[in-house]
This record gives structure tokens, C-alpha cells and sequence, in this order.
């Protein structure tokens, strides 16, 4: 096969390009990916080494040929990528990626466009490209995402068995002619002669944007017009007709082998039944090849809350962090008993679709939420076991500062089944551990592996790290078959080594003989994680005294709770108290550099122990925190059976650390970007801790915070 120059760098298209639209100068994410790429969009005549850029061919793109004739310059048409938004455009939701052709355009075969030339002539036979390409359709699908995401997955299905009829807005510019729709509807009923038909109607039209070509129905035809998932609706079908919707190109993603009676970018491949096919499209592709070319190498993507292009992988992460969003909060909310300082960012989070409504009486939010088919939403630590509710928390990623201190998270859970830190009843948490995929999986690594570079915890505070004595490496440590590598307990007989006194924060106590130091760190007391959680030990004094008791000859050094050390909760153990237990109090010190100087960690419940694994450092738990019980800790005390056993006492594979990442720090947590003021996925939110590219919070700030908190609660009368 002959090797056609195929290209969309900024170099094979003019740098600088005018337009005679309205519409290119007014959306400014086309703007903004067009100046990404290199181009500059002008308005004036252009010169002999401009272009003309238009948008497909829409009913003004005449103006732009014409000038473009005129002035022999070439034509750069523009059109979105096929994983566009959650929304379609004519309801305000900018693309996320666009297909800039210099040839031609994608619905149009009189002549090759962008994507043709690819699929024809790029060899699409790199290892690596067709991995992501594998790995990018089976998240998209995993995911539940198509062009545009407003539909809603919960809604029921016709019964499986059916044939899909594809219908498309009248006067689509991809659309041959209208009478093809009547032409395929009559080709769909003699080809199936027993079969039930579908149709189903195009997003735009369901919202009532633009009319299709379908109205009625009778006899065996039926009209599917709600926002169902398109998946679940190919997975029912036995066979799939379309003209040329990007749907049919869906539709052999997913396995089909659809009737086509139009020229679309997917047909001609080998994997269509093409009834109109283009006689110089020859090749034969695979459904990862096809993916390949129309959805990695074609499109141009763009990261909105980075503001730069992108691959594919980080638009599928952003639309995942939106798309859950409405998924969730589609329906609304009824907040009760939320302090005032909280409401401003609660809204920012679950108030896009339908804004919060905040209720301080208890009856009077659930009589609410019932009344307007809300969902009620509580905090946590508020709600009654059996109360039917959303609950929310802070995430585990949640800002630079501490809430006690006003300082708004950039990550929340929420959770309708109960709550991570109570491990008397399954949360939601525990099922998505259960649910994480291979694909899930290497993305959880990857986040770890930023999380580890960046040296994040939860509230990210630093400070100076006590004065350590010079230890030598530890010895190997005796082997336990029964734990995993990174679960190992304590070893009270470890060799001595002596080491010279050096200071701490109580009475010049001398050290003690160690080879393995151990973190403690301390909680607060009152805290719902203790309550719930917490075995026999359930204070800071007893967790200390347990540590020494089963370590007498370890360096153990006590980190406070920064709430305690600011004074804003309870837990705080004397000096007194704490002789003879711990070596060092770690008093403001830098979690992750606590951490990365201890061989293990002893804990209650503490977050800094899931910190601490994901370091890969042993830890001891004493309580039932979310991520002890799955074989991944040295538990200490009872921990849920559910976690390693099915209903039927059959146990249940072992987790990966990796599932946990997963499940714990992207499937679980909802994070908020306050730069671009969207949902972004962690990686964003992990940039913006460790870059610093958040709001500073003073007096005036955690003041105004509560202003908008007030204002916040009236948004549901403007919005």
C-alpha cells in the first residue's frame, strides 16, 4: 500500500486563518484549540500564505469557499471530535476535541478527509497504539460514554432481541438526503421480516432542539425518544441500521456489523454492511485500528482544566469526573443541618444541574426531598444509621490546610450505602474495591506513582521533622507465609543496636536500643472514625502503650493529629503520660517525611496508614479503618468478614493495593477543581496540591467563605 503523506501538525495547515463565521470568533474553546495548535483565527482578507478555516459544512461555510477560491487559499474545515461533551453544543457545552482537516470533512466522501487518509494509508500497526487503543474503547464503554452524555443509565430498555433503527436530525450536513431514513426503515422491516424495530432518536431531538425523521409508530415499530445508554441499547440488538450517525461507528465498537446506507468515515473498512460503499476505500481494519485512527491519531483534544491539547486518555478522565457528576446529582439535592461555612463549595460541587437546597430542620428536609424527588444529603457524621440518604465527607486528597480550620476541600465522597470509616455496614466504598478492573488498575499505579512524586497526604501541611538518630539498614526480617510482603507485623526480637540520646519534646529522655522505627500517629478522639472503628484501644494514651507493649525495644516516634496540635479538637496526651512510650513526639512534622523515615506504621484507624501503604511501608492496625481487612494490613483486631468473604462464607480473591488506590482515591471520591470551577479527575486536583495553584486561606477568606455559604442557600431561586 502506498504511503500517503498524512499529517495535522501546525506546519502542513497556515499558521494564521481567517474566517467569515460568526460562530468561529464567538466560541472561545474553538478559539482557544485552534491558538493551541498553532493557528491564528483572524477576520480580513487573506494573504498568499493564509487559509480560510470554516466549520464543516454548515449552511455560512459557502462564505469562507467562496473567499478561499477567490484568494486561492486553502480551506482547514473544523468539526468536533467524536467524544465531544456532556452535552450537545446547543445547549452550551463547549467540545473537548476537534477534528482540523486540511483535506476534507469526516461525513463527506466526495472527497478524503483527515480521518480516511489515516485509516487508509497510516500503518495503525504500532503495538502501542493499539494497546491504548484496546484500552481507551473498554473504559469508554466501562464508563458508559458516547458523543454526548446526558443520558441516563438507570432508565429501562426494550427487551433484548430487537433491531436498532438509527435516526438523525433532519438537515444534518452528513445526511445524503432524507428519504434514505424512509428507504432504511422499509430495508429493516423486509431483512427482518419476525423482528421487532427500534428507533432510536437523536439526543437533540429528545431534548427538543432539533426534529428527527421519526415521529410515530406502529405495529412492531416502536420509538425509543429517552436518554437511554446508548451501550445497553446496542448489547439488546440483533441487528443495527444507520445512514451515516457517528452511532453506527458506536455500533461496531461494540461489536456490530451495521447496515449502512450513507458514506460515514466508519464504512468501507470491512466492518459494515455497506450498501453505498466508496469504491477506493480497499483496506481492511480492525475494530481497535479503526478506533485507533478516528479517535487517538485524528483528533485534536484539549484538556479544560489544564488549558492545553491533550491525548484521548485525559478527556476520557475529565468526561468521567463531569458525567458521574450528572449522573449523581441529576435529580438534586435537599442538604440538612450543613454549616454555613460548608455550603458555598457544597454547591460548587453537587449544585451544577439543580443547585442545592439547604434545610436546617430535619423533618422539614426530608418532607422537602420527598416532595421535589430530591435525594437528602447529609453529612456524615450527622445521619442516622437508617436514615435514607446521601452521605458526604471529605475525601482522602482534600486540601493545603485543615477543615477545622475552614479551609475548603478540593475532594468529598459521597456515599449511599453507608460510610467508609463505619465497618459495621457495607459503603459504597467497599463494592467499587470489589468492581476495579485490569484497565482501573494500571491507572491506579500510575496515581500513586504522582501521588508518591508529589509527596501529597490529606491535608498537606509541612513542617521541620525531629532530630533521628543514625540507624543502621534493618536486618531481613523473618519471613510470614501468611501475610503479604508489605503486611508485616511487629518483630519484638529484632537485634539491638545502641544509639546516642538526642533530643525530643519531653524530660531529655535517653533512646532506647532500636533497629525498627515505628510511626505512630495520634487521632482525634472524638472523631466518627474512633466511635465506629476503633477496637479495645480507642485512645492516643492506649494506642501509645499498645505500640510499647508489643515493641519494647523499637524507636517509636508519636505524630499528633494537626487538629489536636491546633487545638481545635480533642486527643492530646500529657508529657507525663508519655513517658517511657514514645522516643519522639513529631510535633508539626511533614507526614509523608514521618513516613519515608520509619520501616512501619502502628495505627487506630488513622488516614496516615493508608498513606503509608500506599508508600509501601508495613502497617499494623488496631482498628477497622476502610483499607484494613483485605489481607493488605496486620490487623490486630476483628475486621468486617465481608472484605474477604462472599454471603456464602466462600473467600473471595485477594485485593491488589492497586484496586484499593482505585477505589478509594478516583472511583469513590468526587473532586472539584477551583481553577477551571469544574469536577476534575484526581490527577488535576493532585497538580493543584502539589503546584500550590489554590486560593490561600485568611481571616478574610474563611469570612467570606461563609458569605457565600449564605448566598449559597438561596441558589435555588436564581438558578
Amino acid at each position: 500500500m502506498s504511503q500517503d503523506p498524512v499529517t495535522k501538525a501546525a506546519g502542513a495547515i497556515p499558521r494564521r486563518l481567517f474566517t467569515y463565521s460568526a460562530g468561529c470568533l464567538t466560541q472561545k474553546r474553538l478559539r482557544r484549540i485552534l491558538s493551541l495548535s498553532g493557528h491564528d483565527v483572524s477576520v480580513g482578507l487573506p494573504g498568499p500564505n493564509d487559509g480560510v478555516v470554516v466549520w464543516g459544512r454548515s449552511h455560512y461555510a459557502w462564505r469562507g469557499e467562496a473567499i478561499a477560491a477567490r484568494y486561492a487559499v486553502p480551506v482547514v474545515r473544523v468539526e468536533d471530535a467524536f467524544l465531544r461533551s456532556l452535552r450537545p453544543g446547543r445547549m452550551g457545552d463547549p467540545p473537548m476535541g476537534l477534528l482540523i482537516d486540511p483535506y476534507g470533512v469526516h461525513f463527506d466522501a466526495a472527497s478524503p478527509s483527515l480521518v480516511e487518509r489515516i485509516l487508509a494509508f497510516h500503518p495503525l500497526d504500532d503495538s502501542n497504539l493499539l494497546n491504548r487503543a484496546r484500552t481507551g474503547l473498554a473504559r469508554i464503554k466501562a464508563l458508559d460514554l458516547s458523543k454526548y452524555n446526558i443520558h441516563d443509565p438507570d432508565l429501562p430498555l426494550p427487551p433484548p432481541g430487537y433491531v436498532l433503527v438509527i435516526d438523525q436530525i433532519r438537515g444534518d450536513a452528513s445526511i445524503p438526503n432524507d428519504a434514505r431514513f424512509a428507504e432504511m426503515l422499509a430495508l429493516a422491516q423486509e431483512e427482518n421480516p419476525k423482528a421487532r424495530i427500534v428507533i432510536k432518536t437523536h439526543p437533540e431531538t429528545q431534548s427538543g432542539l432539533r426534529p428527527g425523521h421519526f415521529t410515530t409508530t406502529t405495529g412492531r415499530i416502536s420509538l425509543c425518544d429517552q436518554p437511554v445508554s446508548p451501550w445497553r441499547l446496542l448489547e439488546g440488538a440483533v441487528a443495527v441500521y444507520t445512514v451515516s450517525s457517528q452511532f453506527g461507528f458506536e455500533a461496531i465498537l461494540a461489536g456490530h456489523r451495521p447496515v449502512v446506507l450513507g458514506q460515514p468515515f466508519y464504512a468501507g473498512w470491512g466492518l459494515s454492511d455497506d450498501r453505498f460503499p466508496v469504491d477506493r476505500r480497499t483496506r481492511k481494519l480492525t475494530r481497535s485500528q479503526l478506533f485507533a485512527g478516528a479517535m487517538i491519531l485524528a483528533p485534536t483534544w484539549y484538556d479544560p482544566c489544564r488549558d492545553r491539547l491533550c491525548q484521548i486518555e485525559r478527556v476520557i478522565d475529565q468526561l468521567e469526573a463531569e458525567v458521574r457528576a450528572f449522573r449523581q446529582d441529576r435529580h438534586g439535592y435537599v442538604a440538612v443541618a450543613t454549616r454555613l461555612w460548608k455550603r458555598g463549595r457544597l454547591q460548587a460541587f453537587f449544585g451544577h444541574e439543580k443547585p442545592l437546597i439547604f434545610c436546617n430542620n430535619p423533618t422539614e428536609a426530608i418532607r422537602l426531598a420527598h416532595k421535589s424527588s430530591r435525594k437528602l444529603m447529609v453529612w456524615a457524621g450527622k445521619a442516622a444509621p437508617d436514615l435514607d440518604c446521601v452521605r458526604v465527607e471529605d475525601g482522602f486528597l482534600r486540601s493545603r490546610g485543615l477543615g477545622a480550620a475552614l479551609v475548603p476541600p478540593l475532594s468529598l465522597v459521597t456515599d449511599d450505602l453507608g460510610i467508609y470509616y463505619d465497618p459495621s455496614r457495607e459503603s459504597r466504598l467497599e463494592r467499587l474495591v470489589r468492581a476495579v478492573t485490569a484497565e482501573d488498575a494500571a491507572r491506579a499505579n500510575a496515581l500513586r506513582s504522582q501521588l508518591i512524586a508529589a509527596r501529597l497526604s490529606k491535608y498537606n501541611l509541612t513542617g521541620a521533622l525531629p532530630d533521628l538518630p543514625d540507624l543502621p539498614d534493618l536486618p531481613d526480617l523473618p519471613a510470614r507465609p501468611d501475610l503479604p510482603d508489605h503486611a508485616l507485623p511487629f518483630f519484638p526480637d529484632l537485634p539491638h543496636t545502641s544509639v546516642r540520646p538526642v533530643a525530643s519534646d519531653f524530660d531529655s529522655l535517653a533512646l532506647r536500643s532500636a533497629a525498627l522505627r515505628i510511626l505512630v500517629p495520634g487521632q482525634v478522639e472524638d472523631d466518627a472514625s474512633i466511635r465506629l472503628g476503633a477496637g479495645d484501644v480507642r485512645t492516643n494514651l492506649g494506642l501509645l502503650q499498645t505500640v510499647r507493649a508489643q515493641n519494647p525495644s523499637a524507636l517509636i516516634i508519636y505524630k499528633p493529629h494537626p487538629d489536636v496540635e491546633a487545638g481545635l479538637r480533642p486527643g492530646g496526651v500529657l508529657p507525663d503520660q508519655m513517658k517511657g512510650l514514645a522516643d519522639i513526639v513529631a510535633r508539626n512534622a511533614d507526614p509523608i517525611a514521618l513516613i519515608e523515615l520509619c520501616d512501619a506504621v502502628w495505627t487506630m484507624t488513622s488516614l496516615l496508614g493508608f498513606e503509608a501503604l500506599i508508600r509501601g511501608k508495613p502497617v499494623t492496625c488496631l482498628g477497622a479503618p476502610f483499607y484494613a481487612g483485605w489481607g493488605l494490613t496486620h490487623d490486630l483486631c476483628p475486621q468486617p468478614l465481608r472484605r474477604q468473604r462472599a454471603p456464602d462464607g466462600h473467600p473471595l480473591p485477594r485485593i491488589s493495593l492497586d484496586q484499593l488506590i482505585y477505589a478509594a482515591l478516583i472511583a469513590y471520591p468526587r473532586y472539584y477543581d477551583p481553577v477551571s470551577r469544574r469536577p476534575c479527575p484526581p490527577e488535576v486536583a493532585i497538580e493543584r496540591l502539589a503546584i500550590g495553584t489554590l486560593p490561600k486561606t485568611g481571616l478574610s477568606l474563611r469570612l467570606l467563605a461563609k458569605l457565600q455559604g449564605a448566598f449559597a442557600s438561596k441558589a435555588h431561586l436564581w438558578r
